[in-house]
């Protein structure tokens, strides 16, 4: 059934918002996903926070002419899913990457981020990017290394005297 003006209007109007208010995207091939393997990906999508679309490609290229995503024109051929992440710039990447593990037929054909079209080899690379809460993780560590190295050393030193203390008073009770 063809769609009248005013639904491909909404459809280009809804997808602009989206991209503007997302940071990256991926872009994969639908044409082999059956209907149960579509809302499966639609039920991880949302618990991800992940925005997940099928659409037109005329249709998203109108919508993305004025966003950072506009440089997705070019693998927007034949049937298409989208994937955005809005916070965290790997999610889409994690969705796509976990669901084709699952499904071989998901066929990656590009990524963006900050406004540059990524090769669907790269999808494992921006899939890595830790989450904002691994990233605090991972720094906070980091800064907390010298601290704790710094405390074990300042306590070794005591230990050591009263492991040497402990010594001397063993040689003394043997030597009585």
């Amino acid at each position: 059934m063809p769609l009248r003006r005013e639904d491909k209007k909404s459809i280009v109007e809804e997808l602009g918002k989206v991209a503007n208010s997302h940071i990256s995207a991926v872009v994969g091939n639908s044409s082999e996903l059956t209907a149960d393997q579509m809302t499966s990906l639609r039920k991880k999508a949302r618990k991800d926070d992940v925005f997940v679309q099928v659409v037109r490609n005329t249709l998203a290229e109108i919508a993305f002419e004025k966003t950072e995503f506009k440089c997705l024109k070019e693998v927007l051929v034949g049937p298409t899913v989208i994937a955005f992440s809005k916070d965290d710039p790997g999610a889409a990447a994690r969705l796509f990457k976990d669901f084709a593990k699952e499904h071989k037929n998901l066929k990656i054909k590009g990524l963006s981020i900050d406004g540059k079209l990524l090769a669907p080899e790269q999808l494992d690379s921006l899939a890595n990017i830790p989450t904002k809460d691994k990233a605090i993780a991972i720094l906070m560590s980091t800064l907390l290394a010298p601290i704790s190295k710094l405390a074990r050393t300042m306590n070794a030193v005591p230990e050591k005297m009263v492991r040497t203390l402990s010594a001397v008073a063993d040689e003394k009770q043997k030597a009585e």
